[in-house]
């Protein structure tokens, strides 16, 4: 082969460097789907949120969505599945994971089904065990969906760049405000501690052009109250809609909750779609301005770690006083998902974490985007901190888990999210 002279040598060094680049690109992009579906009821049905409405929705005021993010990193694959509903029994979401396995080859431990907390939506079975055959039905119908959209999303799997970020809004609010008689009820309490912070991760095709726009915010989905009795997404599908409409309908996004079992939102719990409007825009706003400022990346290795820890089982109080002896009651299971995509950690608890857990996981993490995202493949109903017990208020009263919880929780996920690659 004849030698090349120092000129042509100079010439050619680019396209080997491009080359050389161009291979490592290939190597280490990521590649993903996205996808989603509407599960509106399509026949009125109980609702679920709030114990004192016994008669089935009335209308629509905005649809409902799941919506599906899988990824693939030639040796994994990874599926994160959202729906604008209440929650998700440990039996519903073993069974939907299984079909997921079943229907796209994930292995169930790489699955997360995750709940935006939606008390705007229809029943489910989250909390209890029978139903009346429509909701029966729309269970049934709720479960293909789910996995419908999964195998989509894994259908559509191509080469993508990556990248997240934080911002805040304020718009939520601590919500175990005290009494004059020294109780704590449900209000708002702007001096208890509040997790105000927006995560966002944005995912790209090669181009840079926008494909899905993932959401993260510590609130309940309670700006629509009991006295509502039309399907909504309340804050979350608002939330969605805003971004989408910012990015021309070309991206899909999946919005879940922090840790916010005793948060609420600013405005509600009542009837006016003019505050999930506003709570949505407010938060949508934040959201839009992040996303445009996330850089995204090529690489991204995928790992996933899920477990199930026993908290000790604790009956309900009967009332929301403070200072009493909770009795022993079944035990609980708790399970726990710790996915990495790239360098972004999802954080996935299967109950109400209350807001102080979620900043301490942040805070013992490695890692610089860890998301902690609650009712995440399954129902353990309120987890609290130690220190709430004693003061009482509903999520005491209600909890299904003794005082020690609290240790058992942060110190699971920590070693899980420090096992992660």
């Amino acid at each position: 082969m004849p030698r090349l002279s120092s000129f042509s040598r100079l010439l050619f060094l680019p396209f080997l460097m491009l080359a050389g680049y161009s291979g490592i690109f290939a190597q280490n992009t990521l590649r993903a789907g996205v996808a989603k579906v509407n599960i509106t009821p399509s026949v009125p049905i109980l609702m679920s949120g709030y114990g004192n409405r016994t008669e089935p929705f009335k209308g629509v005021h905005d649809s409902i969505y799941a919506t599906a993010m899988v990824f693939d990193d030639g040796s994994h694959k990874a599926a994160m599945v959202t729906a604008d509903l209440i929650g998700f029994s440990h039996e519903f979401s073993a069974e939907v994971r299984r079909r997921i396995y079943q229907a796209t080859g994930i292995d169930s431990q790489y699955v997360m089904l995750v709940a935006t907390h939606n008390h705007g939506g229809p029943a489910n079975r989250t909390y209890g065990d029978g139903a009346a055959p429509e909701t029966e039905a729309y269970i049934a119908t709720l479960k293909d969906k789910l996995v419908a959209v999964a195998k989509a999303a894994s259908s559509r799997l191509q080469p993508v760049l990556l990248g997240a970020a934080e911002g805040s809004c304020t718009m939520n609010i601590n919500r175990r405000a005290r009494l004059a008689d020294g109780s704590i009820w449900l209000g708002r309490n702007p001096d208890g501690p509040c997790d105000h912070t927006v995560s966002v991760v944005r995912i790209d095709d090669l181009n840079h052009n926008p494909l899905a726009v993932f959401v993260n915010w510590p609130c309940h989905g309670t700006v629509s109250g009991q006295d509502n009795y039309q399907i909504t997404g309340d804050w979350p599908g608002a939330v969605a809609r805003f971004v989408e409409k910012a990015f021309e309908g070309k991206v899909i996004v999946p919005v879940t909750a922090g840790a916010s079992g005793d948060i609420n939102p600013i405005y509600g719990p009542g009837n006016e779609f003019r505050d999930i409007d506003a709570i949505g825009m407010l938060v949508g706003e934040e959201v839009v301005r992040i996303a445009r400022l996330i850089e995204t990346f090529p690489e991204g290795k995928i790992e996933s770690l899920q477990r199930v820890a026993v908290a000790q089982g604790k009956k309900p109080l009967p009332t929301r006083a403070p200072n009493q002896n909770p009795e022993p009651g079944p035990p609980v299971d708790i399970r726990f998902s710790a996915m990495k995509i790239g360098k972004i950690v999802f954080a996935g608890i299967s109950g109400e974490l209350m807001t102080e857990m979620g900043m301490a996981i942040k805070d013992e993490s490695p890692y610089r985007h860890t998301i902690v995202i609650t009712h995440c493949n399954g129902s353990s109903g309120y987890l609290c901190t130690d220190a709430a017990y004693p003061k009482g208020g509903y999520e005491v009263m209600v909890t299904r888990c003794m005082p020690g919880t609290e240790a058992l929780i942060t110190t699971t996920m920590r070693e899980m999210v420090h096992a992660l690659e």
